[in-house]
């Protein structure tokens, strides 16, 4: 098949998917004689799901073949290519299982092997659709690693250090704001509190660095003895934070000790030597806002939450305080620093024509870690107003009640509808009526699953 018999293909394809779910209309024939809603779930099958799942694997497979295209600068043989077809074949994968679910041969066939197998189908398909977002991430570092020619030889060792911790930086950020402001059934039905999570990951990975930041059995070089210690104290730190995350009676309980980590990471990072005066600088404040991040976290637990698990508690409104946001925002502007302080880039700043001072660079930086803020916040703000409607009466009648860390109120009767209709709004148009009805039944329906609406 020509590139332009492609793009044909692709521009037909994406016109009758749209023109499909233009055409939904809406119905009211469920809706009991005097009633304002149907006892269906908020969430139903999404009309968008397949549309726009379909033009994302498009964009996908033209950037895959186009990258393939291009003039100008050549490229060695590179982790950005050979990753490509590892991304390709995860997509693949993932379109395959879609147009499997979506055929529902369950109830075409008289094979049972379909009804059996149809649940671990759902499960790989949710799991691929989660995964691919960070794999996406981690080609995107390789793409522009492989552009600019860095991380090679002795560098190598350098460059992951910082795009790893750089992008556990950035995760840690983008977890704290789901969980703020649309994590919290979630993480109430753990019946544990946030910072346990915190300080185990925190736990494992001190534990990794203790034993990858030095090559044993050679000399101690440079940085050795420091990025050691400092594996050592989150290890130490993590176990003791596991401890101080429940109470005697089990029940879970906040403690500082994650933010304590952080910030005296950043402390330790803000004296940390470098060759050059730009990377100095540029480490320099990569500390002091890694400092900053779990300063604002103590307060944050110690004196806006009081140790409570939410502002609601008092009925004091159902938003998460503005003072919570201040800590997610600087660990995306701490990520974005530690991996825009290689060596190599550096030294790249340091030559180029234009002077380009520590103070623009960082600039820049920040403004990127703005965006990037913008984009989450937009993203889930999209995600919790189909997921859970603010004018839905469901979530007027639970206004007044408190979850953990404060966010989206719930009471403990619509926690559990609240996670089943976020997991069918991740997965509409896949499920089958048994699916749905083995939600149904672990609901206490008494033996009668929820029947859904089909809008696909």
């Amino acid at each position: 098949m020509s590139l332009t018999s492609f793009f044909r293909l692709a521009l037909i394809v994406g016109i009758v998917l749209v023109g499909k779910a233009a055409s939904h209309e809406h119905h009211d024939d469920k809706i009991p004689e005097g009633e304002a809603i149907s006892p269906d779930p908020i969430i139903v099958r999404s009309r968008w799901h397949v549309p726009l799942q379909t033009l994302g694997a498009i964009i996908a497979l033209l950037g895959y073949f186009l990258g393939h295209a291009h003039g100008g600068r050549q490229f060695a043989h590179n982790i950005h290519a050979s990753f490509a077809t590892v991304l390709m074949l995860l997509l693949l994968v993932q379109i395959l299982f879609g147009i499997y679910l979506k055929l529902h041969l369950e109830k075409k066939s008289q094979n049972t092997v379909h009804a059996r197998i149809r649940r671990y189908f759902v499960l790989t398909h949710g799991v691929i659709g989660k995964v691919m977002p960070v794999v996406s991430w981690v080609q995107m570092l390789f793409g522009g690693i492989t552009a600019l020619g860095f991380c090679h030889d002795d560098h190598l060792g350098q460059c992951l250090a910082h795009f790893i911790m750089g992008s556990a930086f950035i995760g840690y950020g983008i977890l704290l704001t789901i969980l703020l402001l649309v994590g919290q059934a979630w993480l109430q039905r753990t019946g544990r509190s946030q910072e346990f999570f915190d300080s185990l990951i925190i736990a494992a990975w001190g534990c990794v660095n203790t034993f990858t930041e030095h090559r044993w059995g050679g000399p101690w070089v440079r940085n050795d003895l420091q990025h050691t210690s400092m594996g050592i104290v989150w290890w130490c730190a993590g176990l003791l934070g596991l401890w101080l995350s429940r109470k005697r009676d089990g029940r879970p309980k906040r403690n500082l000790i994650p933010a304590m980590v952080i910030l005296i990471t950043g402390w330790a990072m803000s004296a940390h030597p470098q060759s050059l005066e730009l990377s100095t600088h540029v480490h320099t404040v990569f500390g002091y806002t890694l400092m900053a991040a779990g300063a604002a976290r103590i307060i944050e637990i110690a004196f806006v939450l009081r140790d409570r698990g939410s502002l609601d508690e008092e009925g004091k409104g159902d938003e998460a305080s503005s003072w919570q946001y201040l800590t997610p925002f600087l660990l995306y502007a701490s990520g974005l620093l530690f991996m825009g302080a290689t060596e190599e880039q550096m030294a790249f700043l340091a030559n180029a024509h234009i002077h380009v001072s520590h103070v623009s660079y960082i600039l820049i930086l920040y403004s990127i870690a703005f965006l990037l803020f913008l984009f989450v916040a937009m993203l889930l703000n999209l995600y919790a107003a189909h997921a859970w409607p603010t004018n839905h009466p469901a979530a007027m009648k639970n206004a007044g009640s408190g979850i953990a860390n404060g966010a989206i109120p719930l009471t403990n009767g619509h926690i559990d509808r609240r996670m089943r209709d976020a997991e069918e709004f991740e997965l509409e148009g896949l499920m089958s009526d048994d699916d749905d009805n083995d939600v149904g039944n672990k609901d206490g329906g008494g033996g009668k699953g929820v029947k859904h609406s089909q809008s696909t």
